[in-house]
């Protein structure tokens, strides 16, 4: 890897280029949408301002120049300009208007409210966009421990000294030789912050902290009548002599005690298909062992194993290995040759209980178009059986459960490179993943977002706990992070945490992303309507009357009901099960829909209808004078007050109407959940009336009387009449009607752009690893520089004492290196085969001694000399008081790089 520094002017170009990239490819496709929707009404609305001044200009200075023949008057000259001014303002008004400023609002509002609600319902979102994204999830894998299950394990079965008991056994039917290996291997081959503790509550169930796993064999224990505790008080943690942790390649954890006569004994405690293979022998009931064939590993498992498995129990087989005195000490860095010839001493069913709530849970995904898949490193036959029991698997059902082993081995050609075509083949039916790894989960995951074999591109949701699970939760669409079990690498890279482990809240995340892709529709829909009637009604008013039935004070008034009171409450409707009862959307769903076309169009034509007729003959229906080509500074008529009255209603009930989009007639169902809906509703009917009977010359209003009040809210309410019509209309007869605001297609984004997005999409986050790395790699170096600078200064003062100290107890500053010189290919992680042995490390790359003036080629020895040597002076270097650092990748010991190469940059830049 070369690093060089990054000054050139291209460089600083294409960093720009790349951020303009990274931005673009960070907007949510409901802001895609919305904001190209936003743009085409706001150039509408544009285009109709200008041809409204154009038009009031060209009509008054017609009809005063040409038709009425007047002479242009110096004296004249300030009311021409107050023409033109009050044109200019209508103008600006029916702009103000168009442009749908609310937009932004209503998804801020949207989003800020449902996050908010969302901590109540035990999801803590991280990332807002998080909630429009999971409203069009399609596909769920989910973990089963603690998010399936209630994370709550005890022992309920076990074989121990030949026979296997259906419950747990009773300590008097367990020779004592057995019983202290048993309870002695559970107590320290466990983690020591691992305890049962007391109930909260009197009658109340144990309190278990820690691993859960831990947590059951602990209870096991206490159930043999044997006190754990009173073990680890006698060989506390510091005197395990050697601790192997969990992980997920070997499925095993081991810990070795140094015994007082110089012996070793090794307990280990693991997924008992795969430690069974390391036995070779089985504690009989007589405490003696026997010898445990391949025969006898087969029968185990069919009769013992295989029957937990079926019954949704997780299998755990505890052994333990002995380590003579006569034989050496082993190399215990060599896992592989110490974790075999183990002696089997019982397997335990441990009964993790499906959580009441989630089989309903998965029911209502499957019912709303979502695929849930379990992905667990338990054992394929308990993965098999807690599918079953949460619904994921039907009886009937062709789907497929699979091992970790044998998904890797289908997606693999013959090089051992994953192909997408073959995951394709494995992927729709795929339900069940057992033994799996973090990096089988983080393949699957991104082999589904890849995949084309539908026509929608899968929206993918992922749960995680533990620190491998980051990549996989950062490649999905969103990822969620257990908030108690979960590690905080795993929250880092999570989109949503949840914060009681439960699927069932996936379910909630659901319906609240739906929610808010609903709301913002519901908001359109308002805002179109009132957008189309009142700006053609303010164009047709001005070009027929040469002046705005809707002055601009009142047009104001009309945008803040539209605008800032709408997405209030329009965008905090509480979500409903019925959500849950429609497709996904997905990602290339238009926001206006056909349907809320058919509405918009038709409450439209309806009010321009109303609004026309009271504007031309309102004045012989109500028996007043008519406010038609009325003077420049004529006071406000009540012709022109009871347009504006009855369109602000108009409106109001309108709202009400929004609030469904898919067709539904019954427009009040679960109107009073929303208190802040009535409330908006309410106090907007309460100013109008302030405005219209009070407000006077500044709103152009004069007071209305009872009955011209009873008209204006009748023809109000009249809308809610209209839109029961409308719904009667099936949209599939209205072949005329199209969608709106589709995204930015694929098609429309220039072939250089794609390209870069492509190429940023592939490397951006390897990129920015390496960029972290880089700084990190050169602040550590720098530090260590800085303290050798202050070793060295203190030993000139020592020079005397030189000769005493060994060179072999200082250790190299290169011995945390093991491969300086890396590529991005070879820091992919290998796909660990969990029943295969793992491979031996390889020999730790021997490192230079290097002095702080000098370097020189040596034997490879991690030693610091404190002066050079004569052979040393003969080769040095000479640096000129300045530290240089050779770094050395897979070269001879000591060879400095070649000019040129990326080593010597980085040498250089050293």
């Amino acid at each position: 890897m070369e690093m060089q520094p990054l000054n050139s002017d291209e460089v600083d170009i294409d960093e720009k280029r790349k951020s303009n990239l990274k931005e673009k490819k960070e907007k949510s496709v409901l802001q895609g949408k919305l904001t190209k929707l936003a743009v085409q009404i706001g150039k509408a609305g544009l285009v109709m301002s200008a041809i409204t001044v154009i038009i009031l200009v060209v009509l008054f200075v017609v009809d005063t120049f040409w038709v009425q023949g007047l002479p242009w008057h110096k004296d004249c000259t300030p009311i021409y300009i107050q023409f033109f001014v009050k044109f200019f303002i209508i103008g600006v008004t029916v702009l103000v208007v168009a442009v749908p400023e609310g937009l932004p609002l209503a998804v801020t509002i949207s989003l800020a409210y449902s996050v908010k609600k969302m901590m109540k319902d035990n999801n803590l979102v991280r990332h807002l966009d998080a909630c429009e994204t999971m409203g069009n999830a399609t596909a769920i894998c989910s973990d089963k421990t603690g998010t399936l299950t209630m994370n709550r394990m005890t022992v309920v079965q076990a074989y121990v000294a030949d026979k296997h008991y259906r419950n747990v056994p009773d300590a008097q039917l367990i020779s004592a030789a057995i019983m202290d290996i048993l309870v002695l291997g559970i107590s320290v081959n466990s983690a020591y912050t691992t305890n049962i503790m007391s109930p909260e509550k009197e009658g109340g169930l144990p309190r278990q902290v820690g691993n859960k796993t831990e947590c059951a064999l602990l209870g096991f224990a206490n159930d043999l009548k044997r006190d754990y505790q009173a073990i680890r008080n006698e060989i506390p943690e510091e005197k395990l002599y050697k601790v192997y942790t969990f992980n997920s390649c070997r499925k095993s954890m081991s810990t070795v005690l140094k015994n007082a006569d110089g012996s070793f004994r090794m307990f280990s405690k693991g997924a008992s298909e795969i430690l069974l293979k390391k036995c070779s022998k089985l504690l009989t009931a007589s405490g003696e062992t026997k010898v445990f064939r391949p025969r006898d590993r087969e029968d185990m498992v069919k009769k013992v194993i295989e029957p937990m498995a079926s019954e949704g129990l997780r299998t755990i087989c505890l052994a333990y290995r002995d380590f003579p005195v006569s034989e050496a000490e082993p190399d215990w860095d060599q896992e592989n040759d110490i974790l075999t010839s183990l002696t089997c001493v019982c397997v335990v069913g441990i009964e993790d209980p499906v959580r009441p709530e989630v089989p309903d849970a998965i029911k209502k995904c499957q019912r709303a178009g979502i695929t849930v898949r379990m992905v667990t490193g338990d054992n394929i036959n308990t993965a098999r059986a807690i599918a079953s029991k949460c619904g994921i698997l039907q009886p009937g059902d062709e789907f497929l459960c699979m091992e970790g082993k044998e998904f890797n081995r289908r997606i693999r050609n013959e090089k051992g490179e994953i192909e997408q075509e073959r995951i394709d083949k494995i992927w729709p039916k795929l339900r069940v993943l057992a033994r799996s790894s973090p990096t089988d989960k983080h393949t699957l995951v991104k082999g589904i977002i890849d995949s084309t074999v539908l026509e929608q591109r899968q929206v993918v949701a992922v749960t995680g706990d533990g620190t491998n699970d980051g990549p996989a939760l950062k490649k999905a669409d969103v990822g969620f992070a257990m908030g108690i079990a979960g590690t905080d690498v795993a929250k880092e890279a999570s989109d949503i945490i949840l914060t009681d482990d439960n699927f069932s809240s996936i379910v909630k995340a659901v319906m609240w992303g739906r929610n808010v892709y609903d709301s913002i529709s519901k908001f359109l829909q308002f805002q179109l309507t009132v957008n189309v009637v009142a700006v053609i009604v303010a164009f047709t008013g001005a070009c027929i009357t040469q002046d705005s039935p809707l002055k601009a004070v009142q047009m104001l008034w009309v945008n803040l009901i539209m605008d800032t009171f709408a997405s209030l409450a329009l965008a905090t409707e509480p979500p409903t099960e019925s959500l849950l009862l429609r497709k996904p959307y997905g990602r290339n769903k238009p926001l206006i829909s056909r349907t809320m076309m058919k509405n918009i169009l038709g409450h439209g034509v309806y009010q321009l209808i109303l609004i026309f007729t009271l504007l031309f003959v309102g004045e012989q229906i109500f028996d007043i004078d008519s406010g038609r080509y009325a003077p420049l500074h004529s006071p406000p008529s009540e012709h022109y007050t009871i347009i504006f009255n009855t369109f602000v209603l108009l409106q109001l009930f309108n709202e009400i109407n929004a609030r469904k989009i898919h067709g539904e007639r019954n427009v009040f169902d679960g109107i009073f959940n929303n208190l802040i809906f009535c409330s908006i509703v309410f106090g907007t009917f309460i100013i109008q009336i302030v405005i219209v009977q009070w407000g006077g010359k500044p709103f152009s209003c004069v007071g209305l009387s009872i009955d011209q009040w009873l008209w204006c809210t009748f023809l109000g309410f009249s809308s809610l009449l209209w839109g029961q019509l409308i719904s009667s209309i099936p949209t599939k007869s209205l072949r005329f009607l199209k969608s709106a605001g589709h995204g930015t297609q694929r098609q429309e984004i220039p072939d250089e752009e794609l390209e870069d997005m492509e190429e940023m999409e592939e490397i951006d986050h390897a990129e920015r690893e390496l960029r972290r790395g880089q700084i990190l790699w050169f602040r550590g170096l720098n530090r260590i520089q800085t303290q050798i600078r202050v070793v060295n200064a203190f030993r000139s003062s020592l020079s005397p004492y030189e000769g005493l100290e060994k060179p072999e107890s200082r250790s190299s500053i290169h011995n945390f290196m093991t491969h300086p010189e890396f590529r991005i290919e070879d820091s992919e992680p290998s796909i660990p085969l969990i029943d295969d042995t793992d491979a031996e490390d390889d020999a730790p790359t021997k490192r230079n001694s290097a002095s702080p003036r000098n370097v020189t080629p040596t034997p490879p020895s991690p030693s610091l000399s404190p002066t050079p040597s004569p052979n040393q002076n003969n080769n040095a270097v000479e640096s000129g008081g300045n530290n240089h650092l050779y770094v050395e990748g897979n070269k001879a010991a000591g060879t400095p790089s070649a000019p040129g190469s990326p080593l010597h940059s980085l040498e250089t830049s050293l």
